[in-house]
């Protein structure tokens, strides 16, 4: 004998808008809920991703002040790492601890200048200049270097085949080769082996409604306010009126790359 089953009744209960509703709140981030006695949970409000296509309204930049950054200060670096996923790195067992600080991932790093006719010592954050004309893009076999219309130069790691033309062919320094197995890495920031990595200008946190990266957050935070992120096209933006309060320059300005990334101080 076959039994026979109720089929659910698809009609809306008088509870399923009310339902809804606590679904929809939570998904955009303004829902509090007690789960268990002593226990809430609560959900950061978040901005909306994007819905649009990326155009050339906008080209993202930064403008890095030496004159405010402070000797011995690690903050944009500790915090594009937290941002995506760098310090979640282990050594790997064996490896001598100077070829792995050699090959360990790095998308900021702080070096030093030293001025040959005055001595003078300056810091100095460097990063992908998000060239105009980025010669990674330029070399690369596969397209997996490539620019988008915002002015952010990314890696595309399904088609990257881990050449490394890209890192020979940057006048930065400033892509990674990831040589071991990737443990553990965040959903936002996604890392393989065997692929070239750099900084991408935090664009998830862009890609998602905010306007700010999290190494020139960071260097708000601490006080110093060396980096100031923005739209190079916007005539009235801040990085515009900072660019307009101060001389700047490009680092190899003479290779004529047009880079995003605009120094003061040197």
């Amino acid at each position: 004998m076959s039994e026979h089953k109720q089929q659910p009744d698809l009609k809306q209960s008088p509870e399923q808008p009310a339902r809804r509703d606590f679904v929809a709140k939570a998904a955009a981030g303004v829902a509090t809920a007690v789960i268990a006695p002593g226990v809430i949970l609560h959900t950061a409000a978040v901005a909306a991703p994007r819905t649009t296509p990326v155009t050339d309204i906008k080209r993202w930049g930064m403008l890095i002040d030496t004159a405010k950054c402070a000797d011995g200060c690690t903050a944009c670096v500790e915090a594009c790492e937290h941002e995506n996923g760098l310090d979640l790195q282990d050594e790997p067992e064996g490896v001598k601890p100077l070829k792995w600080d050699n090959q360990r991932a790095t998308w900021i790093r702080k070096v030093k200048i030293r001025d040959n006719m005055s001595g003078r010592m300056t810091n100095l954050p460097l990063m992908c200049q998000h060239c105009e004309h980025p010669p990674c893009v330029n070399v690369c076999p596969t397209g997996a270097s490539f620019k988008r219309a915002d002015g952010i130069v990314m890696v595309d790691r399904h088609t990257c085949i881990g050449c490394r033309y890209c890192m020979m062919a940057c006048p930065y320094k400033a892509r990674s080769f990831i040589h071991e197995q990737v443990v553990k890495k965040l959903t936002r920031a996604p890392r393989g082996q065997g692929c070239v990595e750099s900084c991408n200008l935090c664009v998830h946190r862009l890609d998602n409604g905010e306007e700010n990266t999290a190494c020139a957050e960071a260097c708000q935070q601490s006080g110093h306010g060396a980096i100031i992120f923005g739209d190079l096209n916007a005539p009235h933006g801040p990085l515009r009126e900072a660019l307009r309060e101060v001389d700047s320059r490009q680092i190899r300005e003479d290779l004529e790359l047009n880079t995003g990334v605009r120094y003061a101080g040197i």
